[in-house]
């Protein structure tokens, strides 16, 4: 018989008070400074936490996932949300390489920024991403490009990752292979797709999250552990914050497909992202099984999910 936990809603806020943090590069001396500039989103309690590090989407800012890093933040994890890039072509080789220095810097430099009794415990890193951010994660965990980092990553999460353009184009470096079950990871896997992802906005713009590069791909290449939920009625940016501003803020409104409001699948991306954590850097899987098994409320209507 399964073991629900219920003692802390992973959906809702968590009982860490949390703050952002920016760190710029320029703005320390060479041997402390991050690779990129960060977003961190880390709790003020004292105590030994788990990092995440998550990676934004094709030509967004990291400021945008600012809600759901706190959401994760709240209950009790070190977020760490670089920008990559602020213009890209394609190729995502440089963000690969990027994400690799910054995992290298980690141990060295992140400790100098985190509030002085707040520890990160680095045996227990996570690495996710969005969108694009969500192939660059997979590569790098697929040590493309022979790429290796100093740190381990105990597990990996693709939130509607994508992995090319319309018509099923891949860019480069191609992480799909269109082989299932054909990752070779050492870790649990976790993908959460949108279901109005792959359906256009308008006949002038492809989808989001085009048919043949998108999450019900990667998740078929993944194998076990691995989780794969696909919220039914909401879009490739509904997890962003409510209010994105700026021309490209603004874009996200208009580009993809979206539900109707973006709380709620911000909620559920914020709270399946918590339980996995929980269950593979904590070993305490009983709001993953809840949500599976449909002993939590959730704040979305599932589509489809699995667990292999």
């Amino acid at each position: 018989m399964c073991s629900y936990s219920s003692t802390n809603d992973v959906f809702d806020t968590g009982k860490y008070t949390n703050k952002l943090l920016r760190v710029e590069p320029e703005s320390f001396t060479q041997n402390i400074s991050p690779p990129k500039s960060l977003l961190i989103a880390t709790p003020l309690e004292a105590g030994e936490f788990s990092l995440l590090l998550f990676l934004h989407g094709y030509l967004l800012y990291n400021s945008f996932y600012s809600q759901l890093i706190q959401h994760i933040a709240s209950h009790g994890f070190i977020v760490i949300a670089p920008q990559l890039y602020t213009v890209a072509g394609p190729d995502a080789s440089d963000e690969i390489h990027s994400v690799a220095a910054i995992t290298n810097w980690l141990c060295e430099g992140l400790c100098k920024f985190l509030p002085p009794n707040v520890t990160p415990n680095f045996s227990k890193l996570a690495l996710g991403g969005h969108s694009r951010g969500g192939k660059t994660a997979f590569a790098l965990a697929l040590r493309k490009l022979n790429i290796t980092t100093n740190l381990k990553f105990s597990a990996l999460i693709g939130v509607d990752p994508v992995d090319g353009m319309d018509k099923g184009k891949q860019t480069p470096p191609p992480v799909l292979s269109h082989v299932p079950h054909s990752f070779d990871f050492d870790m649990a896997v976790m993908v959460v797709g949108s279901g109005l992802g792959e359906v256009k906005r308008n006949p002038l713009f492809p989808p989001c999250a085009p048919k043949g590069v998108n999450h019900e791909n990667f998740f078929s290449e993944c194998k076990k552990p691995a989780w794969y939920f696909v919220a039914k009625d909401y879009g490739h940016s509904d997890m962003l914050d409510d209010d994105t501003k700026g021309i490209r803020g603004k874009a996200t409104y208009c580009l993809c497909k979206n539900g109707e409001s973006r709380k709620p699948m911000r909620r559920f991306v914020g709270g399946v992202i918590v339980a996995f954590l929980k269950a593979h850097l904590h070993d305490d899987d009983g709001e993953l099984l809840a949500i599976r098994d449909r002993h939590a409320s959730l704040p979305v209507e599932i589509k489809f999910d699995c667990f292999v």
